[in-house]
């Protein structure tokens, strides 16, 4: 039974979709004024997973994930460039259509954009207004706080103790300092759109939950972000939601934890700020990095603990991965073995997939799912010793493809890896060739040059096994 942690309650609680068999979450999606950079790879990869795997349980998900298009950064970025903001926000969102395709994230059922929901979002306002939870001051509307008692539930804090949070504006006209913008009156040069208050453009808020509300309804299943979203994005929304339709809002919060570079905080004046298509730039060819590394790496991490990256960090994952792909070229072999190990190949397999059924219920728990895929990787080197016929092998490489699907990895065709992933400078046809003429060596005795041959090979971290029939069989 799947438990999850939810943020709201503080603890994990076990999932019941509101209506059997269909899952409807929303995830904030990105503010499209510049590249993706690292955390947004690991927020996009973890709830990528999380769809994968209500999925994989037989769940119907739709999953939304949002575009903001309008927002100070992209008026600011546009300014900058000297560009119309429209062209800003096609930009990025070209962009991060690129970097999520890279990093293997699956496209959302719907993808809405804050411009194109203008009518429901001045709908919503207008709710709140005539509830009278909101009022306008000149052009602009604002929530008020203190008439949404419950306001701090979810980020566990009070609201006399609380400080303007990142995208809220100090301004006297205000009744509480905590009181947050629904509309902003427009100003010269900037985007607006028509409302009853005059001409304008949202909040932050505002656009999420009008969004989620128009493609999930009401009351939905699963909202999630980054820890950096609790307060105020995601509080701001439990109030005006909830406020606005007498409901509760979403009914599980999820979210993913931060990301360091090198033990410190991730940012652009420490020059340690990478963007998506960066991580995927800065290795060498020979140290080539595919989606499948950077989710190893972002997956052997319990989601909501912060994870720490580094280049050793990327080539560890990549050195574990290496492993995986080792036993499946091995698998692949083409083989006359009678299987006397099938048995216990068929035990393993059974067990493993409760084991990792039983790890991902417990909070989509990645590294113990991962760890169980390493037993299982390492007790299938043990029984091609013992022998495994031809099916045998092929059931057990579907295993890890079927499942590994769920996290998005050992998708990649062996070959394909061998060559994208090795530490050498060989390609697999030379390596071949070389392995010919050292079995040539062989059979005339010229043992010299046999061992010179491996030597080599060995210096380009090529390691080669001579096996009991007569074959060569090399790994990286």
């Amino acid at each position: 039974m799947l438990k999850i942690f939810n943020t709201l309650t503080g603890r994990k609680d076990l999932f019941a979709p509101l209506v059997s068999g269909r899952v409807r979450m929303y995830v904030c999606g990105v503010t499209v004024y510049d590249d993706c950079h690292l955390g947004h790879a690991r927020s996009a990869v973890v709830f990528d997973v999380i769809r994968r795997y209500l999925e994989h349980r037989g769940l119907a998900v739709t999953f939304v994930k949002n575009f903001t298009d309008v927002d100070d950064k992209i008026i600011n970025r546009a300014n900058q460039l000297g560009i119309p903001w429209q062209d800003v926000t096609r930009r990025y969102i070209e962009a991060y259509s690129r970097d999520m395709g890279r990093l293997g994230v699956l496209k959302a059922t719907d993808e809405p954009k804050a411009t194109e929901h203008m009518d429901d979002i001045v709908r919503l306002v207008r709710t709140l207004i005539e509830k009278g939870v909101a009022y306008q001051v000149d052009g602009d509307v604002y929530f008020q706080v203190a008439k949404y008692p419950a306001y701090g539930r979810l980020s566990k804090r009070k609201l006399d103790e609380m400080q303007a949070g990142a995208r809220v504006e100090v301004d006297e006209r205000k009744r509480h300092p905590m009181d947050f913008a629904l509309w902003k009156g427009a100003k010269a040069g900037e985007p607006a759109w028509p409302s009853p208050w005059g001409p304008g453009r949202p909040g932050w808020h505002i656009e999420c939950s009008a969004m989620s509300i128009r493609h999930l309804g009401e009351t939905f299943d699963i909202h999630g972000g980054g820890q950096d979203l609790i307060f105020p994005h995601h509080e701001n929304e439990i109030a005006q939601s909830c406020a606005a339709t007498g409901k509760e809002f979403a009914r599980y919060w999820v979210h993913n934890g931060f990301v360091t570079v090198d033990q410190e905080k991730m940012s652009k004046s420490l020059g340690n700020f990478f963007t998506i298509k960066e991580i995927f730039e800065k290795f060498p060819a020979s140290e080539k990095v595919t989606a499948e590394v950077v989710r190893y790496f972002l997956l052997s991490t319990q989601y909501r603990s912060p994870i720490d990256f580094s280049d050793e960090a990327l080539r560890q994952a990549r050195a574990g991965l290496n492993n995986f792909y080792d036993l499946f070229l091995r698998l692949e072999e083409k083989t006359d073995a009678k299987g006397p190990a099938d048995g216990d190949a068929k035990g393993l397999v059974k067990d493993f997939s409760a084991a990792f059924e039983r790890a991902m219920d417990d909070d989509f728990n990645t590294p113990v799912a991962i760890a169980e895929f390493q037993r299982l990787r390492s007790e299938l080197n043990q029984r091609l010793q013992t022998g495994l016929s031809q099916g045998a092998r092929t059931e057990a490489r579907e295993v890890f493809r079927r499942f590994g699907q769920v996290l998005g990895l050992f998708q990649a065709p062996v070959k394909e890896w061998e060559f994208k992933e090795s530490h050498a400078v060989l390609g697999a046809d030379e390596i071949e060739r070389r392995i010919t003429e050292r079995n040539e060596a062989r059979s005339k005795k010229d043992f010299a040059k046999a061992d010179a041959i491996r030597k080599e090979l060995a210096e380009q971290n090529i390691i080669l096994e001579d096996r009991p029939d007569g074959t060569t069989r090399w790994k990286r």
